[in-house]
């Protein structure tokens, strides 16, 4: 599959239900609170490593499983919390390069789950690593774990995997291929963790969650399911249930009410509420998903036959 070929809706990139937003918002919350935090130290000329103790050790992932017990929160806060700029400044660039291309290929409802799953699988193989083997086991005490790329390595894998011929920049030749964006970023991460023998394991769990993620979508299996699921069951939980007048007067305005348009008028609303359908089904299934003749809609539609 290369590049998007359908019609896309103008706002939905920027809208506040899209996850790569709220990836971005998360990552960039954390990041603006605990600076803030930090400044309040650094102004009432309290030591750093204070600010460390009290503040940033309750947000990142401790060697310590013992510890961990304490704040099992950070399981989920340690992949959104970084305190170096260039290294935020980086990730949120890769983090939005890779999730909106996840997002063109198999909609926006898989790349949160995604991001969560490959956050996880990193920091459980950090704390088996310094709980289970002795040769780390006696840094335990010293070191913690934190950060968004091992999530982005996750999805920039998964990214690759489902279409690695992915196409940026068609304009320029044939366009750059995914799996070259993908190799510059994993060269790059080699780099900066080479100083650390054990953040290889680390990330490398988290490019194999990525992989795996994406092979068993190609198979048929969404492991982001379930976790969808009890998302929509909470955010419908306490909306009120549609009355039956209510019902009634829907049904009326889709069946009945023309709004002083004229018949033959009919058909193309008919078309247009078709497309909106397919879209919808594209954001939540993703593209494979779609039949021979839905994608031959929305060719035509992107072409301006209806």
């Amino acid at each position: 599959m290369g590049y998007r070929d359908y019609p896309k809706r103008s706002t939905s990139n920027w809208s506040a239900s899209n996850p790569l937003i709220m990836l971005v918002i998360i990552n960039v919350m954390f990041f603006i609170l605990l600076h803030f935090i930090k400044s309040i130290y650094n102004f009432s000329r309290l030591p750093e490593g204070l600010f460390m103790q009290h503040v940033h050790d309750w947000f990142v992932v401790p060697a310590r499983a013992g510890l961990l017990l304490q704040r099992p929160w950070v399981l989920f806060t340690a992949m959104f919390t970084q305190m170096n700029l260039i290294l935020m400044i980086s990730n949120m660039f890769w983090l939005w390069t890779f999730g909106y291309i996840l997002q063109d290929l198999i909609g926006e409802r898989r790349l949160f789950p995604l991001y969560l799953y490959s956050g996880l699988t990193a920091t459980l193989i950090f704390l088996f690593m310094f709980n289970a083997i002795p040769q780390y086991g006696v840094l335990a005490a010293s070191l913690n774990y934190s950060g968004a790329t091992a999530s982005i390595l996750g999805v920039a894998v998964a990214a690759t995997v489902i279409s690695p011929q992915y196409r940026l920049f068609p304009m320029i030749g044939n366009g750059i291929p995914l799996w070259l964006l993908t190799l510059a970023f994993v060269i790059i991460d080699l780099a900066s963790i080479s100083a650390s023998t054990y953040m290889f394991f680390v990330h490398g769990a988290a490019g194999l969650t990525g992989f795996f993620f994406a092979r068993a979508l190609l198979k048929g299996s969404d492991w982001s399911a379930w976790m969808n699921n009890l998302y929509d069951r909470i955010t419908h939980l306490f909306q009120p249930r549609e009355t039956t007048k209510r019902r009634m007067v829907r049904k009326e305005e889709v069946f009945y009410n023309t709004r002083g348009k004229q018949p033959f008028v009919r058909k193309g609303n008919v078309t247009q509420q078709r497309i909106d359908e397919i879209l919808d089904k594209i954001n939540q299934k993703g593209y494979q998903k779609l039949t021979e003749e839905e994608r031959d809609l929305l060719r035509r539609a992107s072409e301006g036959e209806i």
